[in-house]
């Protein structure tokens, strides 16, 4: 389901992030400025397959198995038909052209089918401050070449359903032509996508909004010129115009236009229908008809009635052929197809039938009678043409439990695309809100009888839009936060995993955290239309229970886990900053911290939490109870910041974020954020995160999505951001990758990045020490030798329970690339949790090794864990620790 997406990246937008160079250096950190490096990773996604509105999917007319798909925010798709997969194609879109990853429209040459073009802009307001462009490829868009346009489009506006907008003459392949949006009218190029300009004889721009009065820009845009249809029957030799040519007009009154000219002049197609916007048109010229699927709005989400037509070129006679009476629709029509191999074939659907399901209309006789693909027998009880098996998504059920006539998993909704394959009768493919759905066994609908299958065809069409990421140091490796369908847990991430986050399911999660000491507690804070916006999991996200909100809530806002499990930090919109020592039963208000700001906790210290807005950091050092203002000055005065604390570290506190007019980079504090140094090798940072250590660091890997060196990318650092290496090229950038970053604490140099629109891609390095490909745990490094020294202290104890820190050094003179620590403990104690190290017992004796992320330490320094543990008679001390074949002394 494809809500407007305006979430985390317009907030980053209006902030200024995505505009002009790196602001002035302030006081910053004296060390010199350091170049970065580049290093080799191979990148994948973390599978969920689809996520997200598929408007469009455009087959390739003289080539079989070429198809292509565009997607509202995502960019834009090639079929393997080896593999029945999707291949993504705008992935080299940067930062700069972030909005050319939404795709309004794609065309494929049926002359040269290498040639492929893509109209692409996300939004026509100022949401989007660069213009649209045209991208055209020799090479089935494995590269591209741009052609900038004068206005903007809107891959992701109201209306983005409706088209193709963009058409490549079947007879003169250099000439094609662009429907605009927001009034710039009808546009053509004569050089194969090279060069473009205005149709100045096309007489009419569009004048329908979905909301005139809507002041941001977004539902007011005039949606302009809709779609563009050749009729191949009038075109003469190879290389002359195609003659006759149909235009969709975003105009109740006025929605289709035709030239007989090659586009010379235009006429309105007269006897038209009115009060209806024509969402498709659609020729079969073998039987001289053009078919118009038409709604009362503009979709892709609203549209309470409908009609099809079908209009015959030679006659110029209008039918109506829609399946049901207009009393009877409370709908629109917009998907719509006809059989290249039987022109009498015609399909369409009703994209906007929301409830209780989509609909899907066959007709073999041209449009005079239909069947359904789904009918009532007795209310509500139905009968389906079809079977669906989505054991390939299994999420896709949402986990719903519906009452008839509703089903699970649905036939879909907003299915504005919908193609029959033309070399092949028995394909069919359709767009949803969520996936594209697909069948390969189509005419089996036309026996009596007969059922056709339906699958997802959408493996390798990743298009989510991440909010946050996370990746605990056991359990699943990965956590997301996603816009739309909710997030997920990933206990592998070459498997789409069975469910979104369900018990609530929120419509985006916008926030989540685990408790750094207890991984399997885990919160997540998000959207939902009625119910609670926050929610716990105390088995590492496999299960969650609702908590309660405070009064005022209404949208998911951060949240922060304290790093014991035991509090926790919410800062909702709708409501001021909250803390609560339970699981979210009932919040108090936090003090001295203004409503808004960003939340997150220290990951040593239980009663740490951080806070920040408009340029100034706070810390609460009684679990959020009470906020105070630090003292550091020149931090960016927006709120488009993004810090998170150090595993292992407290009060280590790294800072990103800012604004081209003003302090713009990233920050560092040793001190719990009393003080942060800024870095100076770092232009521009937008996120940061932490992964496991190289294994000749002494310090955690950062990673961040930032400006170095005056290079936009993905950047890693092993030495606490006095180096820094460009991790992705110029072939792997998917525009913004602002809102989220982690490592992985288990496996040296993968990270995990957020996109708006390409959902979770990750990468892993050549260098050694590289990941493997499903997230598992590589395993400890050697036993360490060489001196050692261990603190070991009782922090809390109660009737037969206690909790321990333990606090290893390295005395000797060679880094350690792994440890484990081994103690038999003199009474009864049994360890029964323990945090930031991997244990093993064996009755009384206990074995403690390096939890990946902590393996390495550098002469000198400590590592630090902890437990919780269960004691009878006496809690004595261990008599000794050993490391390997080693007695380490006591501090």
């Amino acid at each position: 389901m494809r809500r407007t997406r305006i979430l985390t990246v317009l907030l980053a937008l209006a902030a200024g992030l995505l505009a002009g160079g790196p602001p002035a250096a302030l006081a910053a950190d004296p060390a010199p400025r350091a170049a970065a490096s580049a290093d080799s990773y191979t990148w994948k996604n973390a599978r969920i397959d689809g996520g997200g509105f598929v408007p469009g999917i455009v087959f390739n007319r003289s080539e079989k198995d070429l198809a292509y798909a565009r997607t509202d925010i995502g960019g834009a798709y090639r079929w393997q038909e080896a593999s029945h997969t999707w291949t993504p194609l705008l992935d080299h879109v940067g930062w700069d052209d972030w909005g050319h990853t939404g795709v309004v429209s794609v065309a494929s040459d049926s002359v040269d089918p290498a040639r492929v073009y893509a109209a692409v802009g996300t939004y026509t307001n100022d949401w989007d401050p660069a213009d649209g462009a045209v991208l055209r490829s020799a090479d089935r868009g494995a590269t591209w070449e741009k052609t900038d346009l004068p206005f903007k489009l809107g891959g992701n506006m109201p209306g983005r359903g409706m088209g193709e907008r963009l058409a490549v003459d079947p007879h003169d392949n250099d000439v094609l032509y662009l429907g605009a949006p927001s009034g710039h009218g009808l546009w053509r190029s004569t050089d194969a996508g090279v060069t473009w300009s205005e149709v100045t004889a096309f007489p009419n721009p569009g004048n329908y909004a979905q909301d005139p009065g809507d002041t941001s820009g977004y539902a007011s845009d005039n949606q302009g010129i809709t779609w563009v249809t050749f009729d191949e029957s009038t075109g003469g030799d190879a290389g002359t115009a195609t003659g006759t040519v149909y235009v969709g007009v975003a105009d109740k009154e006025n929605a289709v236009y035709r030239s007989t000219d090659a586009g010379a002049t235009w006429e309105r197609l007269a006897g038209q229908p009115t009060g209806y916007l024509a969402h498709k048109g659609v020729l079969d010229a073998e039987n001289g008809y053009l078919y118009l699927a038409y709604s009362d709005t503009g979709g892709p989400y609203d549209g309470g009635k409908g009609r099809l037509y079908r209009y015959a070129t030679a006659t110029g006679t209008w039918t109506d052929i829609s399946p049901a009476a207009e009393a009877d629709t409370y709908y629109g029509f917009s998907g719509l197809t006809v059989d290249r191999q039987h022109p009498g074939t015609v399909m369409a659907t009703a994209y906007s039938s929301w409830w209780p399901d989509t609909q899907i209309f066959r007709s073999t006789d041209s449009g005079a009678t239909w069947t359904q693909a789904w009918s009532y027998t007795s209310y509500p009880n139905r009968e389906n043409r079809y079977t669906m098996d989505v054991s390939s998504s299994p999420w896709l059920t949402w986990g719903a439990n519906p009452t008839p006539p509703e089903q699970t998993p649905k036939l879909g909704w907003m299915t504005e695309a919908l193609e029959i394959d033309p070399f092949d009768s028995d394909r069919m493919m359709y767009g949803t809100g969520a996936t594209i759905y697909g069948t390969e066994d189509l005419t089996n609908w036309d026996d009596e009888g007969g059922m056709f299958a339906i699958e997802p065809m959408v493996r390798g069409l990743e298009e989510t839009a991440v909010n946050d990421l996370a990746s605990p140091p056991s359990g699943a490796p990965l956590l997301s936060a996603l816009g739309d369908i909710g997030g997920f847990r990933h206990t592998s991430l070459t498997e789409v995993p069975s469910m979104m986050y369900t018990s609530p399911n929120f419509t985006s999660t916008t926030s989540l955290d685990f408790a750094e000491k207890k991984p399997d507690v885990v919160v997540r804070a998000g959207d939902l239309d009625s119910g609670p916006h926050v929610a716990f999991s105390t088995d590492n996200g496999a299960n969650w229970f609702a908590g309660t909100d405070p009064a005022g809530v209404s949208g998911g806002g951060t949240v922060a886990a304290g790093a014991d499990g035991g509090r926790f930090v919410w800062s909702p919109e709708g409501a001021g900053v909250q803390y609560t020592t339970g699981f979210g039963t009932s919040w108090q208000a936090s003090s001295g911290i203004p409503a808004g700001a960003v939340v997150e906790s220290d990951r040593v210290n239980p009663a740490t939490f951080y806070g920040f807005k408009s340029g100034t950091f706070y810390v609460s050092t009684d679990g959020g109870a009470t906020f105070t203002a630090s003292a550091a000055t020149g931090l960016p005065a927006g709120d488009g910041v993004r810090f998170k604390a150090l595993p292992g570290g407290e009060g280590d506190v790294w800072l990103a974020g800012g604004a081209a007019d003003g302090p713009y980079g990233l920050w560092h504090s040793t001190d719990g954020g009393a003080a942060f140094t800024k870095l100076a090798n770092v232009d521009a940072a937008d996120t940061v995160g932490f992964g496991r250590a190289a294994p000749d660091a002494a310090y955690q890997t950062l990673f961040t999505s930032a400006e170095i060196g005056g290079v936009r990318g993905i950047f890693r650092s092993t030495d606490a951001g006095a180096t820094w290496t460009r991790v992705n090229d110029d072939a792997h950038q998917w525009g913004w990758t602002g809102a989220a970053i982690t490592g992985d604490p288990r496996v040296y140099g993968r990270v995990y990045v957020a996109t708006n629109g390409r959902g979770v891609v990750y990468g892993d390095t050549s260098d050694t020490g590289g990941g493997d490909d499903d997230g598992t745990d590589p395993g400890p490094g050697p036993t360490p030798t060489g001196a050692c020294e261990v603190a070991y202290r009782v922090t809390n104890q109660w009737p037969g329970g206690f909790q321990a820190d333990v606090r290893l050094t390295n005395t000797g003179t060679s880094a350690w690339s792994g440890w484990s620590l081994d103690w038999t403990f003199p009474g009864e104690q049994r360890v029964t949790r323990m945090w930031n190290a991997e244990h093993t017992r064996s009755g009384t004796t206990v074995t403690a090794g390096d939890a990946g992320w902590n393996a390495r330490v550098a002469p000198g320094a400590s590592v630090s864990f902890g437990f919780t543990g269960n004691w009878s008679g006496a809690n004595a001390e261990p008599a000794s620790f050993r490391l390997g074949d080693r007695v380490c002394g006591r501090a």
